[in-house]
């Protein structure tokens, strides 16, 4: 199954790396076996995302830039509202950025 590394920019993708970075200069973890790591997060966020979240956001907001490259689309919207079945929330900006995910099982 081949996966985006999207993930690894996320918070938690970019503590996973921070500390996987410290542990192969402390020598710690080999470089492979840190490769490896980021590779099962990968993999593990994809499908965590794809089987288990089942619920339904609506997002409007003011479209600022969209670009369409990789077949990757990048939008950046302002005032943005995220909306689901139980509450509102308002965000000044946001950068969404979406894949074909059928390029997953190519």
């Amino acid at each position: 199954m081949a996966t985006f590394e999207l993930y690894r920019r996320s918070t938690i993708g970019m503590c996973l790396t921070e500390t996987l970075d410290e542990m192969v200069s402390s020598s710690t973890l080999s470089p492979e076996l840190a490769i490896q790591v980021l590779v099962q997060f990968d993999k593990s966020m994809t499908e965590a995302l794809e089987n288990q979240v089942k619920s339904k956001v609506s997002i409007k907001g003011h479209l600022h830039t969209y670009r369409f490259c990789d077949n990757v689309w990048t939008f950046i919207l302002t005032e943005a509202s995220f909306k689901n079945e139980e509450t509102t929330e308002q965000v000044g900006k946001v950068k969404i950025v979406a894949c074909d995910s059928k390029l997953l099982s190519q």
